[in-house]
Order: C-alpha cells, then sequence, then structure tokens
C-alpha cells in the first residue's frame, strides 16, 4: 500500500510499465496525470494506492483514496476532471493478479464502500469485478461519445448527403480563410496550455462555465501532466492559427484504445467569422489518427457530454459504468449509494434530462 504523495512519486518508472502493459488503460491512468491530479487536488493522509507485485515487479495497481462523504468509501485518484477511471493489469500476469487485487480491496472493504464511478466498458477493473466475493452492484454512469478513427472524408461520408455538404462547405471556409494549425513540443506546452485556459475563458465569458476549468490548480495539474504526457505521445498540444494570431489551443489525451478531445479554448474572433469550430478541431485530430482497425488503432472520443453539436457526425454512445463492490459488513453502504444512484437516476428522468439514447445518432 503507497500512502503518500512523494512514495507515489517515486512509482512513475514501473508504473509507465504497467501502463503500457495494460490494453484497457486510457489517458487518465497514467501515472503523470494521476499523480499530478494527487499534488492539486489529494487530501494529506488520504492516499490508498494498492500495488501488486509477482517477484518485485508491479503486476496490477489500484489508485485510489479514502473519503467519508457522503459514504466511507474508497474512490479513485483522479476526480471529477477525469473522464474515465480504471485500475491497471499486466495482460501478461492478470490470471493471478486479478484475484490478487481482489483480495486486498476486500480487505479495504471491510470498513468502505469500492466506488468505481466512470468504468468505461471493457476496463480492467471489471475483472476484479466479476470475481468479486462479497455483496456488488453496477449502475449506469455518463455516456461518452466516439466516433471511428478514419480520415475526414470518411467520417463526412458518414453523414446524410445534405449535412455533409454543409460539413463540405465548412471545410472550405476553413482553407479559404486561411485557419491553419501546428501541434506544439513539449518545451512550448505549458505556454501553449496557459493560452488555451484564458481562451476557454474567453469562449465562456457571460455563459455557465464549468468554474473548476478556470482555476489555477487546474492550470497547475495540467502543465505538470501533460508536458511528460506530451513528450511521451500520450498527449497532443495544438495550435490553430489565423493571421499568425493563435485563435485556439486544443488538448488532446491519447493511449492505444482512444484519443480523447479532453478541452479546448476558442477566441470569440473565430466564432465572429463563423467558423466552424467542431469541424476545425476533428480535421486537425483525424490527420494523426493511426487507421482503425490496426493493432495500436483508437477511437475518436468526444468523452463525457451529449451536448447537441456531437450529435451531428452520428457518433456512437458509450455508457461509462459505476461498479460498487463491498463486504458483509459494509453491504449498507452499497445499499445506500444504489438507492442514491436510482433516485438521482429518476429525477433526472422527471426533470427531463436523461441521459440520450446511446445509439449512434441519426444524421
Amino acid at each position: 500500500m503507497c500512502t503518500d504523495a512523494p512514495a507515489f512519486g517515486r512509482l512513475a518508472g514501473e508504473w509507465e510499465r504497467l501502463y503500457r502493459a495494460c490494453r484497457a488503460a486510457t489517458p487518465f491512468q497514467n501515472h503523470a496525470w494521476l499523480h499530478s491530479w494527487w499534488l492539486s487536488y489529494g487530501t494529506p493522509g488520504a492516499l490508498r494506492v494498492v500495488l501488486v507485485r509477482r517477484s518485485g515487479e508491479l503486476v496490477a495497481a489500484a489508485p485510489l483514496m479514502r473519503v467519508h462523504r457522503p459514504l466511507p468509501a474508497l474512490v479513485p485518484v483522479g476526480g471529477a476532471i477525469s473522464d474515465f477511471c480504471d485500475v491497471l493489469l499486466d495482460e501478461a500476469a492478470a490470471d493471478l493478479a486479478v484475484p490478487a487485487l481482489a483480495d486486498a480491496l476486500a480487505g479495504l472493504a471491510r470498513t468502505a464502500l469500492i466506488d468505481f464511478r466512470e468504468v468505461r466498458p471493457g476496463s480492467a477493473v471489471e475483472r476484479v469485478y466479476h470475481c468479486w466475493q462479497g455483496p456488488r452492484h453496477r449502475v449506469p454512469d455518463s455516456l461518452c461519445l466516439e466516433l471511428p478513427a478514419v480520415p475526414m472524408d470518411q467520417l463526412v461520408g458518414r453523414l446524410s448527403s445534405k449535412r455533409a455538404q454543409r460539413v463540405r462547405n465548412r471545410m472550405s471556409k476553413l482553407a479559404r480563410i486561411g485557419v491553419r494549425w501546428r501541434s506544439v513540443g513539449p518545451d512550448e506546452t505549458g505556454a501553449a496550455l496557459g493560452r488555451l485556459i484564458e481562451l476557454h475563458r474567453l469562449q465562456w465569458e457571460g455563459r455557465k462555465v464549468t468554474p473548476e476549468h478556470l482555476r489555477p490548480r487546474f492550470l497547475d495539474h495540467l502543465v505538470r501532466s501533460v508536458v511528460p504526457m506530451v513528450r511521451c505521445g500520450e498527449a497532443v498540444v495544438r495550435e490553430f492559427l489565423l493571421e499568425d494570431e493563435v485563435v485556439a489551443v486544443d488538448l488532446t489525451l491519447q493511449s492505444r484504445q482512444l484519443a480523447g478531445k479532453y478541452l479546448y479554448g476558442v477566441h470569440p474572433r473565430l466564432r465572429e467569422r463563423k467558423v466552424d469550430v467542431t469541424t476545425m478541431l476533428l480535421i486537425a485530430a483525424v490527420e494523426e489518427l493511426p487507421p482503425q482497425g490496426t493493432a495500436e488503432g483508437p477511437v475518436l472520443s468526444l468523452l463525457r457530454g451529449t451536448e447537441p453539436y456531437k450529435y451531428q457526425w452520428r457518433p456512437r454512445g458509450i455508457v461509462n459504468q459505476r461498479l460498487l463492490l463491498a463486504r458483509r459488513r459494509t453491504a449498507p453502504l452499497l445499499a445506500a449509494a444504489a438507492c442514491e444512484a436510482a433516485a438521482r437516476a429518476r429525477a433526472k428522468q422527471l426533470l427531463g434530462r436523461a441521459p440520450a439514447d446511446p445509439q449512434p445518432a441519426a444524421a
């Protein structure tokens, strides 16, 4: 068990090896992301990183932290700003690592609920869930939208002829007014992320924005985590220029399974020129994605959220799961969490805010 930030930081090298040995891992299980998150958001004394070793080699890890509200629970490090939560498993040792990790979590579950939010289908922690010997429960969590990793002409070809023509017109306009883009290197990433947050603030000025995105600790976390991720090819920061002025910055987080469009900022000047920002971001993203169907070919994830602009591209809906694990003595905590989740889902239905049907959207 790792319980302090310096020790967690020293795990970087072997964590990276384990991360690369776990096919299901998303960028939010990267050590740089998790350790940086803890430095910005962690509560002293709450860190609980479960480590499983075989002959000294790290073969499984569960980055957790202890919380007391609304219920005593162990929840994943990464919090609300991480779109996917999971454990890491070395595929070559999974037959032994999965039950060992489940046993370790069962020990922790004697005094707290194990509560994994935002678990992507096919995640490593699902294997722990399936071999769990105590009370367990699964409920739907957020809806994420995904597009195939194909060239732009194929993305456009999936649309109706009328919508496809509108997109082609928008692409022509981007070329006509001279919008161009570039991926920045590690040495430029910190400054580019600062511009991203400032443009994000301008983009949402006068409208409701996620407050956390504008707080200094969020920018500190992004710079600490994304710079090494860019260096390792696990993140891409792009600047978009118009007449040599940076008018947009986009952050994409990458793993073997997916490339996630995490955050962007756009100057109002682009809106005034009636530039279709989504089209612009997608053109730049698909240029660097490996083709779908290759061993390393990811999907292009639009991550959580059901904003209308995402549906115009006919994405596939993927519902994240919430996995609740307990022992007999903590089963009442599981029941309380399950009831609370059901009540929230019912309230959203009554208020007309239920998640959209997770099927390919109509053109």
